[in-house]
């Protein structure tokens, strides 16, 4: 079971995503990525996040890299526990632009005033 939903906060699209995420899951989570281009920010939540495969851990990877192309901010929000573990391996924990917490990646995008 897994959940995908998009909100949209001051020009920032917020992807959040729960459960379990593989290759059933990653249709859902590529529309999610296509439902605002014009968006100047982008936040990937993974926190509630059980397991993520490799099918949709590239869903992501391409996402952030195409958004980032069309110069889009974009912060990503690392799942805790086991699911957490890919990223690691993969390093990408230390390669994308990730934030502790949503409210983090919220502020990190948001110009001060």
């Amino acid at each position: 079971m897994h959940r995908v939903e998009t909100d949209r906060r001051d020009g920032i699209v917020v992807i959040s995503a729960g459960g379990e995420l593989d290759a059933f899951a990653a249709p859902d989570l590529s529309a999610a990525f296509a439902s605002d281009e014009s968006a100047r920010g982008l936040v990937v939540d993974l926190d509630s996040v059980s397991f993520l495969d490799s099918t949709a851990l590239g869903v992501v990877v391409r996402e952030l890299r195409r958004a980032a192309e069309r110069g889009c901010a974009a912060r990503v929000v690392l799942p805790r526990g086991p699911a957490r573990r890919i990223f690691e391996i993969t390093t990408l924990d230390r390669a994308l632009p990730v934030a502790a917490g949503l409210p983090q990646a919220l502020a990190a995008l948001t110009p001060a005033s």
